[in-house]
C-alpha cells in the first residue's frame, strides 16, 4: 500500500511542469466497434471523432485488438444497424471509396475485411492534433457477473483470466497482466474499471480492495449503467465516495481516480452512440505515453458536457474556472469523507435476482456536501480533516442525449487533499 502511494506521489513528480507547457486534450478511452459488439467500422468511429473535436480516441474491443485478419459476413454486419437510411456498407464506402473497402465471396456470401489499427491510422492521426491509442476491454466475469476493465496505451492482447473464487481477485489477476505487459515492454499503460453499475456487478467494496487499480468509471454514456442506483443498491456517485473513503481510511490507499467514457456501441442514430462522456488531460503534449502519465498523475477531469478551463489545488486552496457558456448556470458540490466519520454500515435489503449475497448501506457522512458553491468561478478552502474531497459541477442545461431521466451537463474532479 506504501508502494502505491509512493508510485503516484513519483510519477505527479515526475509530470511536473509550467502551466504554459501543458495543454488540455480532450479523448474516450472506451468505444466499441465491428471488432467486437459494435456497430460500425473503426475508421468510420474515428472519423466521427475527429470530426467532433476529440484530440485522441482509443477503440477497445472486447478482448480482442485490431491487429489481425478478421473477415466479417455482410449480411451479419447489417443486422447490428437497428436505424433506417443508407446501410452501413454503403455508408463505408460513400465515405472512403471503394478502392478501400476490401470484400469476398465465401460459401454464397459477401464478407468484407476489418482494417487493422495500423492500416487505417495514418489516414487520421496529425502530430499535436489528433491521435489514436491502443486498447482493449479486458472482459472477464464470473458466471453471470461481467468483470470489465479498460487497458489502453496496450501492445499485446489479453486473454482474461475468468472464475476464480471471487470478484476481487479476478480483478487483481487481470489488472497484474496489464501491469505486468506495461512493466515488461517498458510503456506506461492505464486501465480502469467499467460501469460498475452494470448488472449490478461490482461494489464499492470490491473496488476498494484492489489496490492494484487507480481508475474507474464516473460516468459511462452506457444507457444499462444503473448511474442513479435504485432503492437498495447506490449509484455511482456514492460508489465512488464509498470506495475512496475506505481506501483512505481502512486500506491507508489512494483514492480511485474518475474517468468519464462514451461505450458506445451504436452509431446510425440509435442509443448507445459516441459523444456522451469524455476525459479531459492537460498533459505536455499529445503523445500515447505522456496521456497515461498525466492521468497517472491525476491531472485530468471528467465530463458528460461541462468544461473546465482550470483546476488546481494549491497553497490549501481549491480553485475551479469554469468555460461557462452565455445563459447557463453552474452549481459545485465539494464533496468528501471528513475524519471522525460515522463509519456503521447497515445490510440492504436485496433486490429479487441480486448476484451478490449481500450489499452494505453507509452512513451519510461518507461523500457528503461539504460545500455548495453558485457560479463559473470555484474557490473553496478545505479544513484539513477531510479524507479526501472533490467536486461535482452541475450546470443547467439539460444533455442533449441523456443516458439517464433528468440528466444535465456536468464535470467531475479527481479526489484531492489526502496527499498529506
Amino acid at each position: 500500500m506504501r508502494c502505491a502511494l509512493l508510485f503516484l506521489l513519483l510519477v505527479s513528480v515526475t509530470h511536473t511542469a509550467t502551466a504554459q507547457e501543458l495543454q488540455w486534450f480532450k479523448g474516450n478511452t472506451h468505444t466499441h466497434s465491428l471488432w467486437s459488439d459494435g456497430n460500425d467500422f473503426p475508421e468510420m468511429i474515428t472519423d466521427w471523432y475527429k470530426a467532433h473535436g476529440y484530440d485522441f480516441l482509443a477503440i477497445s474491443d472486447h478482448n480482442v485488438l485490431q491487429a489481425k485478419e478478421v473477415w466479417m459476413s455482410v449480411p451479419a454486419l447489417e443486422k447490428r444497424r437497428k436505424a433506417l437510411g443508407k446501410t452501413t456498407m454503403a455508408k463505408y464506402r460513400a465515405r472512403f471509396g471503394d478502392e478501400w473497402v476490401t470484400t469476398r465471396e465465401k460459401d454464397g456470401a459477401t464478407e468484407v475485411r476489418l482494417k487493422k489499427l495500423e492500416e487505417y491510422r495514418p489516414k487520421f492521426e496529425e502530430p499535436g492534433k489528433f491521435l489514436l491509442v491502443q486498447a482493449e476491454e479486458i472482459s472477464a466475469g464470473i458466471g453471470s457477473v461481467p468483470i470489465h476493465l479498460n487497458a489502453v496505451n496496450l501492445k499485446e492482447e489479453i486473454k482474461p483470466i475468468k472464475d476464480l473464487a471471487s470478484i476481487p481477485e479476478v480483478l487483481r489477476a487481470n489488472l497484474q497482466l496489464v501491469n505486468e505487459q506495461s512493466k515488461r515492454l517498458g510503456v506506461p499503460m492505464l486501465s480502469h474499471i467499467n460501469h460498475p453499475n452494470f448488472r449490478w456487478a461490482l461494489t464499492a467494496e470490491d473496488m476498494a480492495s484492489v489496490l492494484e487499480e487507480n481508475f474507474w468509471e464516473i460516468y459511462n454514456g452506457h444507457p444499462g449503467i444503473n448511474w442513479e442506483g435504485d432503492e437498495t443498491r447506490v449509484g455511482h456517485e456514492k460508489l465512488w465516495d464509498i470506495a475512496n473513503t475506505l481506501r483512505i481510511a481502512e486500506f491507508k490507499a489512494p483514492p480511485l481516480f474518475g474517468v468519464g467514457t462514451d461505450d458506445s456501441h451504436r452509431y446510425h442514430g440509435e442509443d448507445n452512440g459516441p459523444g456522451r462522456g469524455w476525459v479531459m488531460v492537460r498533459a505536455a503534449k499529445l503523445d500515447p505515453d505522456e496521456i497515461v502519465k498525466a492521468m497517472k498523475a491525476g491531472d485530468f477531469y471528467a465530463s458528460s458536457g461541462v468544461t473546465l478551463d482550470d483546476v488546481s489545488f494549491k497553497d490549501g486552496e481549491l480553485r475551479i474556472l469554469i468555460h461557462a457558456e452565455p445563459g447557463v448556470k453552474y452549481t459545485a458540490q465539494i464533496r468528501g469523507t471528513v475524519q471522525g466519520y460515522d463509519a456503521a454500515t447497515r445490510d440492504a435489503p436485496m433486490a429479487k435476482g441480486d448476484l451478490h449475497p449481500t450489499r452494505k448501506l453507509y452512513s451519510d457522512d461518507v461523500g457528503r456536501v461539504l460545500a455548495t458553491i453558485e457560479g463559473a468561478e470555484v474557490v473553496w478552502k478545505p479544513s484539513g480533516k477531510e479524507l479526501y474531497f472533490r467536486a461535482t459541477i452541475l450546470s443547467s442545461k439539460p444533455y442533449a442525449d441523456p443516458s439517464f431521466e433528468g440528466q444535465v451537463e456536468s464535470a467531475w474532479t479527481q479526489p484531492m487533499g489526502w496527499r498529506k
